[in-house]
Formats: structure tokens, C-alpha cells, sequence
């Protein structure tokens, strides 16, 4: 509580699914200064923005949250923006953090820097023996640069930057948004949405007539077999869901990312994970038996997996900081499709 007491602390990205946690953790640790800029006051690919951002807010800390990101389709679209974007914010956030003369800077990386034939579990050394997998390779370069950047600072400069390399996030507040979405959130909002559509169809029905029911399993209504033209629901992912992904509920990021801030001060890049993998079919059939979904899940096979493994190793990050994953996985997706179905309507 004390180390945030009297520090003046900015999030780039505060506004955003993870810095609306982060900040929330923030007060209760009792920060009492902190500053969010907003895109539209601060674009932080432009430097003068950047000085601006830190004559108005004079951090002693940073953590830089903010980036241009999505799944691999919004990656395939847009690799170049995801690679310019996330490159100069960072790199310019940094240089003027230096040049202020704050105290720490936190940066965020991303488990899509890691070789695409990295050994399972990722291990932080394993980091350079390769080049990424291609669909996310330019943003994954990006944020990559941030690493060498802070060594490189710390080395020449001794100045304090910090570098953490967190899996893919889902939680509560999450982007939905299907041309950007990662996974989960774009399962569940296909799922729901597609169960949300059935029943609507369903109670649209003409009345029932004095027959034996549909006897279709994805749709059960009380019209006879040979009357129901209800479609039946089904839900398109990409790929063969064959590959495996890990994935860390946002508050315990969060949490992650303020133990480091408080308590990690070396050039060694650090894992943040919950430390285990679940193949995208799993998840997608998990997904949909949380949310009721009772339709037929097709496979595109002519779209891309993405890298075939994803898992960290994340001892390193317990040891340096006592960070332990603590949400159970369901229970995170529980709290998210709930916060999703109160917050989302067709």
C-alpha cells in the first residue's frame, strides 16, 4: 500500500479491457494519481503527443498497456498499422519516459513475439531461437522491440524498464467486436447469439399442432418433423481447432503487472500466465456448453490455425514477484459469458 501511496502514475491504455482492471487495482492499493490519457487527446504514435502526455501528467511510473490489437484476422489485415503503431508508441513512450527521467517504466510485450516452433512450456530464454508465427509476426516484432529497447536503456542509461510477456486475456469488458476479437470473446458472442436467434425463432413459431414433436436435437419445438423450417443454429470457427492456446483472466493480469511494478527491477523478460493449454476445439465445445448453445459447430479448415502450441512456463514470475495465476478457468468464463449477456443484446 505504501509503495503507491504518494506516486503519480500514468496507464497508456487505462481506458481499455485490461486498464479498466488494472486502475481499478490501482485505487485500491491506494494510488490516489493516476493518469489516463485518452486516444483522442493523446495519439501516441505522434512524440509530440507524447511529450504533451508527460509535461501534463509528470509520472514517477509508467505502464505502458496501450496497443493495436486483435485475433488473426484483424492481424492478416492490418500487419502493417499493427506493426507501425505498436512499434512507435511504445518505443516513443519509452525514449520520452527517459528522457523526463521517471522512475520505472512498465512494458507490455506479447506471447506472439515467441518463435513459431518455441518448446512447450515457453521458456523466457527460448525468446530469440526463432521467428514468429506469420499471421501475427509484425505485431509480435513490435512489441518485441520494447525488450530490446529497455535492455538497451537500462544498459546504457540505467534506466528502470521492465519487460512482461503476457498470454492472450479474457475477462469481463472484453472486445467483442467480431472483426477484432480473440477467441474466447468471439466464440462466446457466436454462441450466445446463435442460441439468443433459436429460441427467438422458436417462440415466433406457428402454434403447436397435435402431432410428435421436432425431433431436430439442436432445436427441440413442439411442431411435427415434417412443418419445421427452422434452421438449424450453427456457429463457423476458423481452422481445424487443433492448436492449444493458454489464456489468463484479466484481473489476475493485472494483479501480475502491479506485483511487477512493485517488486521487479531486472532486464530479464518475465512470463505472466496461468500455466496451462487447452486445444481451440476443447474451448470452443467448452464454451458452448456454458452457454447453452446446443447447435452444430463447423470448422473452416481453409482459414489459418495460427501457431500450433501456446503455452508459458511461468515460474520465473512467482519467483521474482509471488505472482500465481488464482481464477479458475471455467469460473473466468462463467463471468464472462454472464457479463456478456448482461451487457450485449441482439
Amino acid at each position: 500500500m505504501d509503495f503507491w501511496k504518494n506516486k503519480r502514475v500514468t496507464v497508456t491504455g487505462g481506458a481499455g479491457f485490461l486498464g479498466k482492471h488494472l486502475v481499478a487495482k490501482l485505487k485500491e492499493r491506494g494510488c490516489k494519481n493516476i493518469f489516463i490519457p485518452l486516444i483522442e487527446d493523446y495519439d501516441l504514435v505522434n512524440m509530440d503527443a507524447v511529450k504533451r502526455l508527460y509535461s501534463d501528467a509528470k509520472p514517477d511510473i509508467v505502464i505502458h498497456l496501450a496497443a493495436k490489437v486483435g485475433g488473426i484476422g484483424a492481424n492478416l489485415d492490418n500487419p502493417g498499422k499493427f506493426f507501425y503503431d505498436n512499434l512507435m508508441m511504445g518505443v516513443q513512450m519509452m525514449e520520452a519516459g527517459r528522457q523526463f527521467g521517471i522512475e520505472k517504466f512498465v512494458a507490455l510485450g506479447t506471447i506472439c513475439a515467441y518463435p513459431k516452433f518455441t518448446p512447450v512450456p515457453f521458456k523466457e530464454e527460448n525468446l530469440w531461437n526463432g521467428y514468429p508465427e506469420e499471421t501475427n509476426a509484425p505485431y509480435g516484432l513490435a512489441k518485441k522491440m520494447l525488450l530490446v529497447q529497455s535492455q538497451a536503456y537500462r544498459q546504457q542509461y540505467g534506466f528502470n524498464s521492465i519487460f512482461l510477456l503476457p498470454v492472450n486475456l479474457y475477462g469481463p469488458g472484453d472486445n467483442f467486436d467480431p472483426e477484432s476479437s480473440h477467441v474466447i470473446p468471439a466464440l462466446i458472442k457466436k454462441c450466445v447469439d446463435a442460441e439468443r436467434k433459436a429460441q427467438s425463432a422458436e417462440r415466433n413459431a406457428p402454434s403447436a399442432l397435435p402431432h410428435a414433436p421436432c425431433s431436430m436435437p439442436s432445436h427441440p419445438c413442439s411442431l411435427p418433423s415434417a412443418l419445421c423450417s427452422m434452421p438449424s443454429p450453427s456457429i463457423t470457427v476458423w481452422g481445424t481447432g487443433k492448436p492449444t492456446r493458454e489464456f489468463l483472466y484479466v484481473e489476475d493480469a493485472a494483479e501480475a503487472i502491479i506485483l511487477a511494478a512493485e517488486k521487479y527491477n531486472k532486464s530479464e523478460p518475465v512470463n505472466i500466465g496461468a500455466g496451462f493449454e487447452i486445444s481451440i476445439k476443447d474451448l470452443a465445445n467448452l464454451i458452448a456448453k456454458l452457454t447453452g448453445f446446443k447447435g452444430k459447430i463447423i470448422w473452416d479448415k481453409t482459414k489459418p490455425d495460427g501457431q500450433h502450441c501456446r503455452c508459458l512456463d511461468t515460474r520465473k514470475a512467482t519467483k521474482e514477484f509471488g505472482f500465481k495465476a488464482k481464477t479458475p478457468f471455467e469460473e473466468g468464463l462463467r463471468k464472462t459469458i454472464k457479463w456478456y449477456n448482461e451487457n450485449y443484446r441482439l
